[in-house]
Protein backbone atom coordinates (compact mmCIF):
# COMPACT_ATOMS: atom_id res chain seq x y z
CA UNK A 1 0.00 0.00 0.00
CA UNK A 2 1.34 3.44 -0.92
CA UNK A 3 1.95 5.71 2.05
CA UNK A 4 0.03 8.98 1.97
CA UNK A 5 2.12 12.03 2.73
CA UNK A 6 1.54 15.77 2.74
CA UNK A 7 3.38 18.40 0.71
CA UNK A 8 6.34 18.35 3.11
CA UNK A 9 6.78 14.61 2.74
CA UNK A 10 5.53 13.86 6.26
CA UNK A 11 2.88 11.20 6.79
CA UNK A 12 -0.45 12.29 8.32
CA UNK A 13 -0.30 13.12 12.01
CA UNK A 14 -0.18 16.23 14.13
CA UNK A 15 3.06 18.13 13.54
CA UNK A 16 4.53 19.26 16.85
CA UNK A 17 7.80 20.78 15.61
CA UNK A 18 8.16 22.64 12.31
CA UNK A 19 11.61 23.96 11.46
CA UNK A 20 12.06 26.13 8.37
CA UNK A 21 15.26 27.61 6.98
CA UNK A 22 17.14 27.61 10.28
CA UNK A 23 20.64 29.06 10.17
CA UNK A 24 23.04 29.55 13.07
CA UNK A 25 26.19 31.47 12.13
CA UNK A 26 28.82 32.39 14.69
CA UNK A 27 30.94 35.47 13.91
CA UNK A 28 34.73 35.19 13.76
CA UNK A 29 36.23 38.22 15.49
CA UNK A 30 39.70 39.71 15.14
CA UNK A 31 41.36 42.83 16.49
CA UNK A 32 43.19 44.08 19.56
CA UNK A 33 41.34 47.25 20.49
CA UNK A 34 38.27 46.97 18.27
CA UNK A 35 36.79 43.61 17.37
CA UNK A 36 35.80 43.28 13.76
CA UNK A 37 33.98 40.42 12.10
CA UNK A 38 36.17 38.75 9.49
CA UNK A 39 33.99 35.76 8.75
CA UNK A 40 31.44 33.34 10.15
CA UNK A 41 31.27 29.73 11.26
CA UNK A 42 28.28 28.29 9.40
CA UNK A 43 27.37 25.74 12.10
CA UNK A 44 23.80 25.29 10.85
CA UNK A 45 23.09 26.51 7.35
CA UNK A 46 19.57 25.86 6.11
CA UNK A 47 17.75 23.18 8.14
CA UNK A 48 14.16 22.20 7.34
CA UNK A 49 12.40 19.39 9.18
CA UNK A 50 9.16 18.45 10.89
CA UNK A 51 8.59 16.17 13.87
CA UNK A 52 5.18 14.62 14.45
CA UNK A 53 3.72 14.45 17.92
CA UNK A 54 4.65 11.20 19.67
CA UNK A 55 7.41 10.15 17.27
CA UNK A 56 11.16 9.84 17.66
CA UNK A 57 13.26 11.70 15.10
CA UNK A 58 16.88 10.60 14.93
CA UNK A 59 19.50 13.10 13.74
CA UNK A 60 22.85 11.58 12.77
CA UNK A 61 26.13 12.81 11.32
CA UNK A 62 29.83 12.88 12.11
CA UNK A 63 31.34 15.16 14.73
CA UNK A 64 31.38 18.80 13.68
CA UNK A 65 28.39 18.66 11.34
CA UNK A 66 26.23 20.91 13.55
CA UNK A 67 23.88 18.37 15.19
CA UNK A 68 24.22 19.64 18.75
CA UNK A 69 24.10 23.28 17.68
CA UNK A 70 20.85 22.59 15.84
CA UNK A 71 19.38 20.89 18.91
CA UNK A 72 20.28 23.87 21.09
CA UNK A 73 18.94 26.29 18.50
CA UNK A 74 15.65 24.40 18.37
CA UNK A 75 15.29 25.02 22.12
CA UNK A 76 16.42 28.64 21.69
CA UNK A 77 19.59 28.04 23.67
CA UNK A 78 21.44 29.42 20.64
CA UNK A 79 20.20 32.51 18.83
CA UNK A 80 18.97 31.91 15.30
CA UNK A 81 20.64 33.85 12.52
CA UNK A 82 17.71 33.13 10.25
CA UNK A 83 14.64 30.89 10.07
CA UNK A 84 11.75 29.85 12.29
CA UNK A 85 11.07 27.11 14.86
CA UNK A 86 7.42 26.39 15.60
CA UNK A 87 6.46 24.24 18.59
CA UNK A 88 2.77 23.42 18.90
CA UNK A 89 1.86 26.36 16.65
CA UNK A 90 4.02 28.89 18.56
CA UNK A 91 6.98 30.47 16.73
CA UNK A 92 9.74 30.27 19.34
CA UNK A 93 12.04 32.58 17.39
CA UNK A 94 9.67 35.50 18.05
CA UNK A 95 9.55 34.98 21.82
CA UNK A 96 11.73 36.85 24.29
CA UNK A 97 12.05 37.14 28.06
CA UNK A 98 9.15 35.88 30.13
CA UNK A 99 7.19 34.59 27.14
CA UNK A 100 10.10 32.34 26.14
CA UNK A 101 10.68 31.23 29.73
CA UNK A 102 7.07 30.06 30.05
CA UNK A 103 7.33 28.19 26.76
CA UNK A 104 10.41 26.29 27.98
CA UNK A 105 8.15 24.11 30.12
CA UNK A 106 7.06 22.37 26.91
CA UNK A 107 10.59 21.58 25.71
CA UNK A 108 13.45 20.08 27.68
CA UNK A 109 16.89 18.65 26.99
CA UNK A 110 18.85 15.59 28.09
CA UNK A 111 22.55 16.40 27.79
CA UNK A 112 25.44 14.25 26.63
CA UNK A 113 27.48 14.50 29.84
CA UNK A 114 25.22 13.51 32.77
CA UNK A 115 27.70 14.68 35.41
CA UNK A 116 28.51 18.01 33.77
CA UNK A 117 24.82 18.85 33.32
CA UNK A 118 23.95 18.39 37.02
CA UNK A 119 24.89 20.91 39.72
CA UNK A 120 27.25 19.04 42.08
CA UNK A 121 26.16 21.24 45.02
CA UNK A 122 22.50 20.27 44.79
CA UNK A 123 20.79 17.08 45.87
CA UNK A 124 18.56 15.23 43.42
CA UNK A 125 15.53 16.64 45.22
CA UNK A 126 16.78 20.20 44.73
CA UNK A 127 17.64 19.50 41.08
CA UNK A 128 14.16 18.20 40.31
CA UNK A 129 12.32 20.85 42.32
CA UNK A 130 14.16 23.75 40.66
CA UNK A 131 12.35 23.45 37.34
CA UNK A 132 8.99 22.70 38.96
CA UNK A 133 9.24 25.80 41.16
CA UNK A 134 10.28 27.97 38.22
CA UNK A 135 7.07 27.00 36.39
CA UNK A 136 4.73 27.08 39.40
CA UNK A 137 4.35 23.30 39.66
CA UNK A 138 5.53 22.89 43.26
CA UNK A 139 3.15 25.07 45.27
CA UNK A 140 1.95 22.12 47.37
CA UNK A 141 4.92 20.74 49.29
CA UNK A 142 3.45 17.26 49.88
CA UNK A 143 2.16 17.03 46.33
CA UNK A 144 5.60 18.05 45.01
CA UNK A 145 7.30 15.39 47.14
CA UNK A 146 4.93 12.72 45.84
CA UNK A 147 5.62 13.90 42.30
CA UNK A 148 9.37 13.54 42.83
CA UNK A 149 8.97 9.99 44.11
CA UNK A 150 6.84 9.17 41.04
CA UNK A 151 9.50 10.63 38.73
CA UNK A 152 12.26 8.56 40.31
CA UNK A 153 10.12 5.44 40.09
CA UNK A 154 9.48 6.16 36.40
CA UNK A 155 13.23 6.24 35.68
CA UNK A 156 14.05 3.26 37.89
CA UNK A 157 15.55 4.96 40.94
CA UNK A 158 14.52 4.48 44.61
CA UNK A 159 13.02 7.30 46.74
CA UNK A 160 16.22 7.41 48.79
CA UNK A 161 18.03 8.88 45.78
CA UNK A 162 16.37 12.25 46.48
CA UNK A 163 18.83 13.02 49.27
CA UNK A 164 21.95 12.08 47.29
CA UNK A 165 24.33 14.24 45.26
CA UNK A 166 25.26 13.60 41.60
CA UNK A 167 28.75 12.27 42.41
CA UNK A 168 27.20 9.45 44.46
CA UNK A 169 25.66 7.84 41.36
CA UNK A 170 27.05 5.81 38.47
CA UNK A 171 27.00 7.25 34.95
CA UNK A 172 23.80 5.44 34.01
CA UNK A 173 22.08 6.54 37.22
CA UNK A 174 23.12 10.15 36.64
CA UNK A 175 21.62 10.01 33.17
CA UNK A 176 18.40 8.71 34.72
CA UNK A 177 18.42 11.73 37.04
CA UNK A 178 18.86 13.97 34.00
CA UNK A 179 15.89 12.31 32.30
CA UNK A 180 13.80 12.71 35.47
CA UNK A 181 14.71 16.40 35.59
CA UNK A 182 13.55 16.82 31.98
CA UNK A 183 10.27 15.04 32.80
CA UNK A 184 9.60 17.08 35.95
CA UNK A 185 7.84 19.93 34.09
CA UNK A 186 5.68 17.67 31.85
CA UNK A 187 7.29 18.63 28.51
CA UNK A 188 5.94 17.76 25.07
CA UNK A 189 9.36 17.64 23.38
CA UNK A 190 12.65 16.26 24.69
CA UNK A 191 15.88 16.86 22.79
CA UNK A 192 18.32 14.10 23.75
CA UNK A 193 21.84 15.11 22.73
CA UNK A 194 24.01 11.97 22.60
CA UNK A 195 22.13 10.56 25.61
CA UNK A 196 24.10 7.29 25.81
CA UNK A 197 27.46 7.99 24.17
CA UNK A 198 29.22 8.45 27.55
CA UNK A 199 27.83 5.21 28.99
CA UNK A 200 28.91 1.56 28.90
CA UNK A 201 27.25 -0.61 26.25
CA UNK A 202 25.16 -2.55 28.77
CA UNK A 203 23.97 0.68 30.38
CA UNK A 204 23.25 2.20 26.96
CA UNK A 205 20.63 -0.47 26.31
CA UNK A 206 18.97 0.22 29.67
CA UNK A 207 18.73 3.97 29.03
CA UNK A 208 17.45 3.49 25.46
CA UNK A 209 14.76 1.08 26.69
CA UNK A 210 13.88 3.55 29.44
CA UNK A 211 13.40 6.36 26.91
CA UNK A 212 11.08 4.14 24.86
CA UNK A 213 9.05 3.15 27.91
CA UNK A 214 8.70 6.78 29.02
CA UNK A 215 7.57 7.78 25.54
CA UNK A 216 4.78 5.22 25.66
CA UNK A 217 3.79 6.22 29.20
CA UNK A 218 3.85 10.01 28.84
CA UNK A 219 3.28 10.48 25.10
CA UNK A 220 6.62 12.21 24.61
CA UNK A 221 8.17 13.42 21.37
CA UNK A 222 11.93 12.96 20.97
CA UNK A 223 14.67 14.49 18.88
CA UNK A 224 17.57 12.09 19.42
CA UNK A 225 20.97 13.43 18.32
CA UNK A 226 23.60 10.72 17.97
CA UNK A 227 26.44 9.34 15.90
CA UNK A 228 25.82 5.69 16.82
CA UNK A 229 23.80 4.43 13.86
CA UNK A 230 22.72 1.25 15.65
CA UNK A 231 21.21 3.25 18.53
CA UNK A 232 19.43 5.59 16.14
CA UNK A 233 17.96 2.74 14.12
CA UNK A 234 16.68 1.03 17.27
CA UNK A 235 14.89 4.03 18.73
CA UNK A 236 13.88 6.24 15.79
CA UNK A 237 10.75 6.37 13.65
CA UNK A 238 12.36 8.74 11.13
CA UNK A 239 16.00 9.64 10.59
CA UNK A 240 17.70 12.72 9.19
CA UNK A 241 21.34 12.56 8.05
CA UNK A 242 23.22 15.81 8.55
CA UNK A 243 26.41 16.96 6.86
CA UNK A 244 28.12 20.30 7.37
CA UNK A 245 25.11 22.22 8.63
CA UNK A 246 22.22 20.79 6.59
CA UNK A 247 20.24 17.62 5.94
CA UNK A 248 21.41 15.46 3.05
CA UNK A 249 18.83 12.68 3.47
CA UNK A 250 15.65 12.04 5.43
CA UNK A 251 13.47 8.93 5.54
CA UNK A 252 11.61 6.44 7.71
CA UNK A 253 14.17 4.42 9.66
CA UNK A 254 13.59 1.13 7.83
CA UNK A 255 13.60 2.83 4.42
CA UNK A 256 16.88 4.63 5.09
CA UNK A 257 18.73 1.50 6.15
CA UNK A 258 17.21 -0.61 3.36
CA UNK A 259 18.00 1.83 0.52
CA UNK A 260 20.29 4.78 1.35
CA UNK A 261 20.31 7.21 -1.58
CA UNK A 262 22.90 9.85 -0.68
CA UNK A 263 26.59 8.93 -1.09
CA UNK A 264 27.34 10.20 2.42
CA UNK A 265 24.59 8.03 3.94
CA UNK A 266 25.89 5.04 2.00
CA UNK A 267 29.37 5.67 3.38
CA UNK A 268 28.07 5.94 6.95
CA UNK A 269 26.06 2.73 6.73
CA UNK A 270 28.95 0.86 5.09
CA UNK A 271 31.03 1.60 8.19
CA UNK A 272 28.70 -0.43 10.43
CA UNK A 273 30.35 -3.81 11.11
CA UNK A 274 28.31 -6.91 10.28
CA UNK A 275 28.65 -9.88 12.72
CA UNK A 276 29.01 -12.35 9.85
CA UNK A 277 32.53 -12.83 8.44
CA UNK A 278 31.26 -13.96 5.04
CA UNK A 279 29.01 -10.93 4.60
CA UNK A 280 31.60 -8.60 6.14
CA UNK A 281 34.26 -9.67 3.64
CA UNK A 282 32.04 -9.31 0.57
CA UNK A 283 29.85 -6.28 1.26
CA UNK A 284 30.37 -2.80 -0.17
CA UNK A 285 32.73 -0.56 1.79
CA UNK A 286 32.95 3.15 1.02
CA UNK A 287 36.00 4.81 2.56
CA UNK A 288 35.84 8.60 2.53
CA UNK A 289 39.09 10.50 2.06
CA UNK A 290 39.88 13.71 3.87
CA UNK A 291 38.30 15.29 6.92
CA UNK A 292 35.08 17.20 7.29
CA UNK A 293 35.66 20.64 5.69
CA UNK A 294 35.74 23.67 7.94
CA UNK A 295 32.28 25.13 8.62
CA UNK A 296 34.01 28.53 8.52
CA UNK A 297 34.63 28.04 4.82
CA UNK A 298 32.35 25.32 3.44
CA UNK A 299 32.75 24.12 -0.15
CA UNK A 300 30.64 25.73 -2.84
CA UNK A 301 27.79 23.79 -4.42
CA UNK A 302 27.16 20.45 -2.75
CA UNK A 303 28.95 20.51 0.59
CA UNK A 304 29.93 16.86 0.15
CA UNK A 305 31.43 17.07 -3.33
CA UNK A 306 35.06 17.36 -2.11
CA UNK A 307 34.79 13.85 -0.59
CA UNK A 308 32.17 12.23 -2.81
CA UNK A 309 33.18 9.19 -4.94
CA UNK A 310 30.30 9.98 -7.34
CA UNK A 311 30.99 13.72 -7.75
CA UNK A 312 30.65 15.09 -11.30
CA UNK A 313 32.36 18.02 -12.96
CA UNK A 314 29.14 19.99 -13.42
CA UNK A 315 26.53 21.00 -10.85
CA UNK A 316 28.22 19.32 -7.87
CA UNK A 317 30.75 22.10 -7.29
CA UNK A 318 28.53 24.99 -8.35
CA UNK A 319 24.90 24.23 -7.44
CA UNK A 320 23.73 23.35 -3.94
CA UNK A 321 21.17 20.51 -4.14
CA UNK A 322 17.80 20.77 -2.44
CA UNK A 323 16.19 18.06 -0.33
CA UNK A 324 13.76 16.36 -2.71
CA UNK A 325 11.76 13.22 -3.40
CA UNK A 326 13.33 11.10 -6.16
CA UNK A 327 11.15 9.24 -8.70
CA UNK A 328 12.48 5.73 -8.12
CA UNK A 329 10.55 2.48 -7.81
CA UNK A 330 10.25 1.38 -4.21
CA UNK A 331 11.17 4.79 -2.80
CA UNK A 332 8.25 6.34 -0.86
CA UNK A 333 7.44 10.05 -0.93
CA UNK A 334 8.64 10.34 2.67
CA UNK A 335 12.19 9.51 1.53
CA UNK A 336 14.04 12.68 0.49
CA UNK A 337 17.63 13.26 -0.57
CA UNK A 338 19.80 16.29 -1.41
CA UNK A 339 21.81 14.94 -4.34
CA UNK A 340 21.82 15.97 -8.01
CA UNK A 341 22.59 12.44 -9.19
CA UNK A 342 20.64 10.24 -6.76
CA UNK A 343 18.70 8.51 -9.55
CA UNK A 344 21.81 7.79 -11.64
CA UNK A 345 23.74 6.51 -8.61
CA UNK A 346 20.89 4.22 -7.53
CA UNK A 347 20.50 2.78 -11.03
CA UNK A 348 24.22 2.19 -11.45
CA UNK A 349 24.52 4.61 -14.36
CA UNK A 350 27.18 6.47 -12.39
CA UNK A 351 29.98 4.44 -10.85
CA UNK A 352 32.22 5.55 -7.98
CA UNK A 353 35.69 6.84 -8.77
CA UNK A 354 38.82 7.56 -6.78
CA UNK A 355 38.91 10.77 -4.76
CA UNK A 356 42.19 12.53 -4.00
CA UNK A 357 42.83 14.14 -0.66
CA UNK A 358 40.47 17.02 -1.22
CA UNK A 359 40.73 19.96 1.13
CA UNK A 360 38.97 23.27 1.41
CA UNK A 361 41.17 26.32 1.27
CA UNK A 362 41.22 28.57 4.32
CA UNK A 363 39.94 32.10 4.12
CA UNK A 364 42.55 34.09 2.27
CA UNK A 365 41.15 37.42 3.36
CA UNK A 366 38.14 38.86 5.13
CA UNK A 367 35.03 38.18 3.09
CA UNK A 368 36.75 35.65 0.81
CA UNK A 369 34.32 33.33 -0.92
CA UNK A 370 34.35 29.61 -0.13
CA UNK A 371 36.31 27.61 -2.68
CA UNK A 372 37.92 24.21 -3.06
CA UNK A 373 41.55 23.55 -3.90
CA UNK A 374 41.88 21.63 -7.16
CA UNK A 375 42.73 18.05 -6.38
CA UNK A 376 39.41 16.34 -5.83
CA UNK A 377 38.72 14.04 -8.75
CA UNK A 378 35.61 15.30 -10.53
CA UNK A 379 34.76 13.21 -13.54
CA UNK A 380 32.83 14.55 -16.54
CA UNK A 381 29.21 13.56 -16.85
CA UNK A 382 28.49 10.39 -18.74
Amino acid sequence: MTEVVDASGVAPGEVLVDVKGVKVHFPIKRGLLIDRTVGHVYAVDGMDLTIRRGETYGLVGESGCGKSTFGRALLQLEELTEGSVTLGGVDLATLKGEDLRRQRRHMQMVFQDPLGSLDPRQTVEQLLLEGMQAHGLASDKKGARDRLVELLAAVGLPPGALSKYPHEFSGGQRQRVGIARALSVDPELIVADEPVSALDVSVQAQVINLLEDLQSEFGLTYLVIAHDLAVVRHISDRIGVMYLGALVEEAEADDLYALPLHPYTRALLSAIPVPDPVVEDTRERILLSGDLPSPANPPSGCRFHTRCPWAQRTRCSTERPELRVVPLDGVPASHKVACHWAEQIASGELQPHAVDGAVVAPLDAPGAAPHAIPGSTLLPEE
